[in-house]
């Protein structure tokens, strides 16, 4: 395995975007749906505002990057198509300890960006560890179609109960089997369908 596969929370905190196309909008649009506090540092590499306007809770810092604008940071992205900017963003995340990704290029990454399905709360994070993306992005479509649109309302059913049930049933195996059995139910399928009151 060449990157651990785990989920950050970054709500609320500040996360740096070093670019000003297309590929830092996306990039940006996953962490502000992730709640980041986002900030984003186009230098002369931009096509912005407008590339950034439909997109809320950002800060657009229209300057050329510095390892100032990572104070703070909980992480790094650099998505420009200016070499010398990537490899200064990469190595003054690293002086800072704090993670950053070199968009296409991997060894400069100390965390890769997956493909998501996103049913929330249900995640599914796919990824190459950067050798593949178009593989990548084939397995989150198939994975897109087969995961049922309403998984995540399911979740938050299954959440809602929780408590009670450990409540109710103690002993963690029995309580695995009581969960195995209820997925195994006509309920998952009630759920999918819009059947739950």
């Amino acid at each position: 395995m060449e990157f651990l596969p785990i989920f950050l929370n970054i709500k609320g905190r500040k996360c740096v975007v070093v670019g000003g196309g297309d590929i830092a909008r996306r990039k940006t649009a996953v962490l502000t749906q992730a709640g980041g506090n986002v900030h984003v540092i186009t230098g002369n590499d931009s096509d912005s505002p407008t590339e950034f306007d439909q997109l809320k809770s950002i800060t657009l810092v229209e300057k050329s990057f510095s390892a100032s604008h990572l104070k703070n940071a909980v992480l790094a992205v650099a998505a420009t198509d200016n070499p010398e900017v990537n490899l200064a963003v990469y190595k003054s995340a690293h002086d800072l300890g704090i993670p950053v990704n070199v968009v296409d290029q991997p060894n400069l990454c100390s965390f890769i960006m997956p493909s998501i399905v996103d049913r929330s709360p249900v995640v599914i994070a796919i990824s190459s560890s950067g050798t593949s993306p178009v593989l990548t992005r084939t397995i989150k479509e198939l994975n897109d179609s087969l995961i049922p649109e309403r998984i995540g309302e399911l979740a938050l059913l299954f959440g809602s109960y929780r408590e009670r049930v450990s409540h109710e049933i103690p002993e963690v195996s029995m309580r695995v089997r009581f969960w195995e059995g209820l997925l195994d139910s006509d309920v998952p399928e009630m759920v999918y369908a819009g059947n739950i009151s």
